[in-house]
């Protein structure tokens, strides 16, 4: 029957839940059922028992919980019967207990409350008694007397009370009977009792059939087999066919060889006859380890390694033993006699340490003490000793077998630093045996090696301007002695460079060779000189090695060009007729760069003009020209800024300011000075036949002075020298600002010579010849004009160290730009 709450009272059990949670009523109710029934069984109506509708069932949310921990029963909904949900075995949740009570405890909702239900579960005869095996062996002597007993095991059943184990029972047989003993836990435990005296002659085995049964409704049973046998009395002692036996062995026998087969008997029966043999209980165990004997067929073997030197002969006690009880024995001896043969090959005895030998050591320096033995005897003892082919040592005999090994040749550590000597024994036995020994002798070093640069000389190439202190170049010098004699330290050779000593510009570090500088160099002041790096050891007497280092200075374009003319620090103004027509030369500017090569080619450019369409420059020459006619509108006053930039990376430039005037009835120039419109075919006539007359004058003043000079220069140091030349003073009253300069030079691989000559407003020019000892011919570069002896300060060499390709290229420039001087008029 369904109930209805009403708000009210639902409002006023919210109230008590409130103050006191939920409460929970304990109640008891106890079922009793048989173990074993079948899934699905009702055990009892929980819905009536606890006072439950049947639709309180499924809205109070009725539920079981087993505190066994596995659900043994659940509830049905519709009909709130408690049901077997498992199968429940008695034995196995109880064990022997005598009672077996599995607590439930049923939870409902609205209100909460906890019901404690109790399933007491009753044992049935479901279990048979076993025992622990199937069958039990005893072993009675047949002298064993009337009336003992054997104890038997005894039988389980896990059910309990009147259904558990109750009584044994035994086959009928006139031998045995069966008897109990009350354990202290109330089991009576079953004995066999002798009831008759036992003839293993007549009967040697008995079977008996041994039955438990339990006190359950129908009687169960298990059964056991006794199966007895009937053991002999031991009453004869094992008899050897020999009280001794006598074998020979060879030594050389291999391991399982038959040596003998022992054979003892005994006239007692079953285990009393049976026979086990072994060695004697004093037997040493170094018979033990070498000789093995079966215990069942007295076969003796050889399990070990013989040897006559060691025991040439062995007296070996036998026992042979049967398994009665008690048990017999019976002894005999065996003499087993070592036949020798010549199985010991000779030992190398090393009597003294080999001693390191110098490796100047001259021969006959004893090395080491050896001596050999051969534990045989006779021809199998006599040894003869031999060393290793092309070993510089020998043997030589001292006393009885005892020997010398002394050096037999000269000595090289560093060749060889360790000899190892093997030395061969040979007895005279047939067949002869023989051994080895290697002996490890040390060669000690002796200072006899100088140490060696990896090349005789180096080449280095060095840019100028470097940061003093850095690293030059690292030399290298190796020496094969050991020890000392194989440290090497360096250091430099002292020399001149231009009168100055070289350690004043490079210094080595003398563990490591490394050559560092003493500060930057400046090519256009030292373009190439040598460093002598002296390697030496540190043995005694030290040795010596020297190689050269050739350092080669690298241009950089560190020189901005410098105007000679018109001089950039004296004002001067250019007066340029009104009437001077398009090409009109005003002036030619003269700069020149100290660098070499591509730093010192330099360009000129109009940086900034007054009337950029008046005035042109000639890019290469210098020259500054009218572009166009000057016209009466023209300002009288012009200003021309020219760049002067080289050809180096990065480049570098200077300025110079040229201030034109344009003036009414200013005369013209020389004719030489005018421009007129250029023939290119004369233009270039003319300048070739410039040039040759040019060359051929340097040529024939250079052979003069280089006559001259030879022996001067000779004399002079081996990087160079200089010779000048010049005009004598009346000339130089006569004509001041015109001088002279022949200069030769000769650094390293090129050698070249300078002519200077000219002044200010002069044509004349200054030229170069540089002599490539790789060139096929001289190159002549053409040189800016000159007037002072700056001007011999500011001109650069050329470099030495730059390829010959390099110095043709630079030849070919400078005819092109030969070629681009406009034709003077």
């Amino acid at each position: 029957m369904t109930k209805t709450i009403g708000s009210r009272d639902w409002r006023w059990q919210a109230l008590l839940w409130h103050f006191f949670l939920w409460t929970i009523v304990t109640a008891q109710i106890r079922y009793t059922i048989p173990e074993e029934l079948n899934k699905g069984s009702v055990v009892g109506n929980l819905a009536k028992d606890l006072s439950l509708g049947l639709s309180e069932i499924f809205e109070r949310k009725l539920r079981v919980a087993s505190e066994a921990g596995k659900q043994y029963f659940s509830v049905d909904a519709g009909k709130g019967e408690l049901l077997v949900s498992d199968r429940i075995d008695r034995e196995t949740l109880c064990g022997q207990s005598a009672t077996c009570v599995l607590p439930l405890q049923v939870v409902v909702e609205n209100p909460l409350r906890s019901h404690r239900i109790e399933v007491e579960i009753k044992d049935i005869n479901d279990n048979s008694p076993r025992f622990p095996t199937q069958e039990i062996n005893l072993k009675i002597p047949e002298s064993v007397a009337v009336g003992t007993r054997f104890p038997l095991e005894t039988a389980d059943d896990p059910d309990v009370v009147g259904n558990s184990l109750k009584s044994y029972t035994l086959i009928k047989n006139e031998y045995f009977g069966l008897k109990f003993k009350n354990e202290k836990n109330g089991i009576s435990a079953p004995e066999l009792i002798l009831e008759k005296l036992l003839d293993r002659e007549n009967m040697s085995i008995h079977k008996l059939l041994l039955t438990a049964l339990d006190g359950g409704n129908p009687v169960k049973s298990g059964t056991c087999q006794i199966i007895i046998d009937v053991l002999d009395i031991n009453d004869n002692v094992p008899i050897f066919d020999e009280k001794e036996y006598k074998v020979s062995l060879k030594e050389n026998s291999t391991k399982g060889t038959y040596v003998l087969k022992v054979k003892a008997t005994d006239i007692d029966h079953g285990f009393n006859g049976e026979i086990k043999y072994s060695f004697g209980p004093r037997t040493p165990e170094a018979v033990l380890s070498i000789f093995d004997i079966d215990e069942k067929n007295g076969q003796i073997i050889l399990k070990g390694e013989l040897d006559f030197e060691k025991s040439p002969s062995y007296l070996i006690d036998l026992i042979a033993k049967d398994k009665g009880v008690p048990e017999m024995e019976g002894h005999c001896r065996l003499q087993l006699n070592i036949e020798d043969i010549n199985d010991n090959a000779p030992e190398i005895v090393l009597t003294s340490k080999p001693s390191p030998v110098q490796e100047d050591a001259p021969s006959g320096t004893v090395v080491a003490l050896i001596s050999v033995k051969d534990v045989d005897s006779g021809n199998n003892s006599k040894v003869t000793l031999h060393l290793n082919k092309g070993s510089p040592f020998s043997l030589k005999p001292s006393f009885s077998k005892n020997y010398e090994v002394v050096t037999s040749g000269a000595l090289d550590r560093e060749s060889v630093s360790v000899y190892n000597i093997e030395i061969t024994a040979t007895d005279a036995g047939s067949p002869p045996l023989s051994n080895k020994k290697m002996i490890a002798v040390s060669i000690t070093d002796v200072n006899d090696n100088p140490p060696q640069f990896s090349q005789s000389s180096y080449n280095v190439y060095l840019k100028e301007n470097g940061v003093a202190g850095s690293i030059l170049y690292s030399v290298s010098a190796s020496d094969p002695d050991a020890g000392a004699n194989a440290k090497v330290s360096y250091s430099i050779v002292d020399s001149k460079v231009h009168d100055v000593s070289v350690s004043s510009y490079v210094y080595v570090n003398s563990e490591n060779g490394s050559i560092y500088s003493m500060h930057s160099f400046d090519y256009e002041k030292v373009k190439v000189f040598q460093i002598v790096v002296e390697a030496k050891d540190q043995g005694s007497p030290s040795l010596s090695s020297s190689t050269t280092v050739h350092v080669f200075i690298l241009d950089q374009n560190d020189n901005a060009p410098a105007v000679i003319y018109p001089s950039p620090h004296a004002a001067s103004h250019l007066r340029v007729p009104r009437s001077a027509k398009s090409g009109h030369l005003l002036t030619k500017l003269t700069a020149v760069d100290a660098d070499s090569g591509h730093n010192a080619w330099v360009s000129y450019k109009v940086a900034e003009a007054t009337d950029t369409s008046l005035f042109m420059l000639n890019l290469y020459t210098g020259e500054v020209r009218t572009k166009r006619a000057v016209s009466e509108h023209d300002d009288s006053s012009q200003r021309l800024i020219i760049e002067v930039k080289d050809d180096g990376e990065p480049a570098q430039s200077a300025t110079v300011t040229l201030s034109i005037l344009l003036e009414d009835g200013v005369s013209e120039p020389v004719s030489e000075l005018r421009h007129k419109a250029p023939d290119p075919g004369k233009k270039g006539g003319t300048i070739t036949l410039y040039l040759i007359v040019s060359l051929a004058s340097v040529s024939v003043l250079s052979l003069l002075t280089l006559l001259v000079l030879a022996v001067k220069c000779m004399r002079s140091s081996a990087s160079g020298a200089t010779c000048c030349m010049r005009r004598t003073s009346s000339d130089e009253h006569k004509k001041p600002n015109r001088n002279l300069q022949i200069q030769l030079n000769t650094d390293g691989p090129i050698k070249y010579v300078e002519v200077l000559g000219g002044d200010v407003m002069s044509q004349s020019h200054s030229f170069r010849s540089c002599m490539s000892p790789m060139s096929e011919y001289s190159d002549f570069t053409l040189v800016k004009p000159s007037s002072t002896t700056d001007f011999k300060e500011v001109i650069s060499v050329l470099d030495a160290s730059l390829p010959d390709s390099t110095w043709t290229f630079e030849s070919q420039q400078v005819r092109r730009i030969i070629t681009r001087f406009p034709k003077k008029e």
